[in-house]
């Protein structure tokens, strides 16, 4: 079978065959016997799935349904709470920590100024490890596969 006996009964299914094609359709099917065949074979395969519908799903089906998707946005909304509380919490334990360290007067400034780099490394460290996570697990092609 060639390719442009394909491309014409794909065309012919959806009805956008052109005069020109129509007539080029028509001499393939009749100077090819097994092309007749085949399109005999799609026809009838169409006829079929045109006359099929889905079943909708019954009532349980969709009661599981909604209870999975309640779980999810659940679950979602109780870990967006967590990450909040503990980053208010965090944040207010640092700040206090922070000014309490440079209120210091018995501090050298450079053991100051050495652990304030210190602190701003492993928050940019940390910033970077999270901002990867997230890329990765957005762009990653193999995370719906089942090992």
């Amino acid at each position: 079978m060639n390719e442009r006996f394909i491309t014409l009964i794909e065309r012919y299914f959806d009805e956008q065959l052109s005069a020109v094609e129509k007539e080029e359709f028509e001499s393939l099917l009749q100077n090819n016997k097994e092309l007749q065949k085949e399109f005999e074979e799609q026809k009838q395969i169409k006829e079929v799935l045109k006359k099929m519908s889905l079943k909708n799903p019954s009532r349980d089906i969709w009661d599981g349904y909604w209870l999975g998707i309640y779980n999810k946005i659940e679950r979602g909304l109780s870990w967006i709470a967590i990450f909040v509380g503990a980053l208010i919490f965090f944040g207010y334990v640092s700040f206090e920590a922070v000014n309490a360290f440079i209120n210091s007067t018995h501090t050298p400034p450079l053991v100051k100024t050495g652990i304030g780099i210190l602190f701003f490394g492993v928050l940019v460290l940390i910033f970077s490890l999270i901002r990867e996570k997230i890329f990765t697990s957005k762009h990653d092609k193999y995370k719906d596969i089942q090992r």
